[in-house]
């Protein structure tokens, strides 16, 4: 009776009576099926993907090194390099997974060894890789020293900085896993950063892609964004921000 899905009939009374337990263990046996064809899929293939020598996270200096005989210049805080959308760094080399910045910002030296510490924990790279598609501490960060007395120019460099625009890929991870298995890590890491990242696989990319492309063809509304501002309907080039004259609301201060 097993594998039918009902119970077997119950014993008479001219017969001795069962136990509760014993009747409850034929239910279960003739409930749940004890026999079955498995169909699994098979593994993904790898032979596509080479692994380079260097594959860990290359150690980051601190300071940017300049020729002898050239001072490290000052350098004014650059606010357009975090707020524009990134144009050119927004894909996956690999087509693999990464870490993506959804919003602009300014990483530190510290963050690059936080990511570069949890990575070489939890992964063996003996069969994955990961490379930096951010450049090394550039920036220069100049403070003052707390209750010192104003004017006297410029404070003295405190620390360099790399500023990252919102859509900029941080790292890239590649090789012989699934997304599902460094899906954790590197949500774990995109948490960490100083502003908003998220864990990204070229398939999610592929489908936000398509669900945009799937929106515009859709879309029976013609009082877009971009013809709002282009006919400038009830005079919005007064109040209307200059970020929004190239980027029509998409990417927002």
């Amino acid at each position: 009776m097993r594998g039918t899905g009902r119970c077997p009939p119950l014993p008479s009374a001219d017969t001795s009576p069962l136990s509760n337990w014993e009747l409850r263990k034929i239910c279960l046996r003739s409930v749940f099926s004890t026999r079955g064809l498995k169909n699994f899929k098979p593994p993904p293939n790898y032979d596509h993907i080479k692994l380079p020598e260097n594959r860990k996270l290359k150690i980051v200096p601190k300071v940017p090194s300049y020729p002898h005989g050239v001072k490290a210049p000052k350098m004014m805080k650059m606010l357009h390099l975090m707020r524009n959308p990134e144009l050119v760094h927004n894909k996956l080399i690999y087509q693999q997974f990464g870490i993506q910045c959804v919003r602009g910002g300014r990483l530190k030296i510290s963050h690059f060894d936080m990511i570069r510490n949890t990575l070489s924990k939890k992964f063996d790279f003996d069969n994955l890789f990961a490379i930096w598609r951010v450049d090394a501490p550039w920036q220069a960060c100049t403070k003052r020293p707390i209750g010192f007395t104003l004017g006297g120019g410029k404070g003295s460099i405190h620390h360099y900085v790399t500023p990252v625009s919102a859509g900029r890929m941080i790292i890239e991870l590649g090789g012989h896993a699934e997304y599902s298995e460094v899906e954790y890590v590197l949500k774990r890491v995109a948490e960490k950063l100083p502003f908003p990242a998220r864990a990204v696989s070229h398939e999610t990319l592929l489908a936000e892609e398509r669900l945009e492309e799937e929106k515009k063809m859709k879309n029976m509304n013609p009082y877009t964004y971009e013809y709002i501002i282009k006919n400038n309907m009830m005079y919005c080039r007064k109040w209307i921000k200059l970020i929004d004259f190239r980027y029509f609301g998409k990417h927002p201060s």
